[in-house]
This record gives structure tokens, sequence and C-alpha cells, in this order.
């Protein structure tokens, strides 16, 4: 899991986040999948581009779930140069043998209308061309309850967090059904 503060668990104890969550079911659902939250508060796109490659290469992952693009849109970053960072680390992530699973990304209007719709836009965009499974918005069932959200009004409570992991869920299974069906070659085999 490559993430920023919502998915690194700002806020609220680690074993509190959706990712700890995700990790137990995995579990009691019978995956032999574990979970590695490579998430990391503050991380924009940039730096997703940069650590993905060496987490690739030492967890081997079956499954790499990115959910990284708030940052990029709290700062105003370029749409155009947040797309191609998702595609890179799409593209990574396949060539690494992963199945990609895109976390959709909505933001406040602070930059306009025009900004927010085209950055929201670019996650299906990025998640149709190039065949990842795609997620919803974390938030989705709880985002305009201001009780389900700490202090800062941007991070969400651990109360909500298994309401996180139930939106996601879906996504999330469905990537490893896909994993499962068609397992990446194991580095090093003959």
């Amino acid at each position: 899991m490559l993430g920023d503060s919502l998915s690194a668990g700002y806020g609220i104890e680690r074993a509190e986040g959706w990712p700890s969550l995700l990790a137990e079911r995995l579990q009691q659902e019978g995956y032999p999948h574990r979970v590695v939250n490579a998430s990391i508060s503050g991380e924009t796109t940039a730096g997703g581009v940069r650590r993905l490659p060496p987490l690739l290469d030492e967890h081997q992952p079956a499954v790499v779930v990115i959910a990284l693009g708030a940052n990029d849109g709290l700062r105003g970053l370029a749409v155009d140069e947040v797309a191609r960072n998702l595609t890179q680390m799409l593209a990574a992530s396949k060539a690494g043998g992963a199945v990609p699973v895109l976390l959709r990304v909505r933001i406040p209007p602070n930059y306009g209308p025009q900004y927010s719709a085209r950055f929201e836009q670019l996650f299906d965009a990025a998640a149709g061309t190039h065949e990842v499974v795609s997620a919803p918005f974390m938030l989705e069932r709880f985002a305009l309850e201001r009780a389900a959200f700490q202090a800062d009004g941007l991070h969400p409570t651990a109360a909500v967090q298994p309401q996180i992991l139930d939106t996601l869920w879906p996504a999330i299974a469905q990537a490893l059904a896909q994993a499962l069906a068609h397992p990446a070659p194991v580095a090093n085999a003959p």
C-alpha cells in the first residue's frame, strides 16, 4: 500500500487504521497475503514514483494499492504531472507482476471547479487507460459528516476506519482474485 496520511493513520493508533483492519480481514477470510503499509503522511504522487520501485523489489507484492494524489491536489499541482506520476506507478506495479488498485481522490474546490473536476477525472482516465482495478474515494461514505473527522477536518477518526475498509474492500478483493488467478512468476525462479 502506497498512500499518504489517510492510509498512514495520521492522528490515530496504527492498529486502528484501515490498512491494519485490511490485514485482519485478509487473515479472517483465509487469504495468504499480508499488508505492507508503505504510506507516509504528506506523500505526493512524485514521492510515490520515487519510492515504489525499491518497494516492489523488496516485497514482490501480488497487489499494489495506490492511495495517492490528495496532497498533489491540495497543493494545486499540475493535473498533467499528477497523471504522469500515476501512470508511472501503475506501469511499474504491473511490470513488477502486481495487480494495481487505484483509489479515486476528491479535493476541495480551493483551486476552482475546473481544476477540481479535471483532477478528479484523471483517476478514472488513468484506471481505464491502464486497465487496473479502480476503487472509489475512500471517504465516500462519510465525507460530509463533520463528526467523522479529527479536529483538523481532514483526517478521519478511528471510528470510521471500518467504513473506509468496507468502501475499498470490493476493489481490493477483485484485485486479489485477479492476482490469485494469474500469479506473477517468482523472482529468481528457474
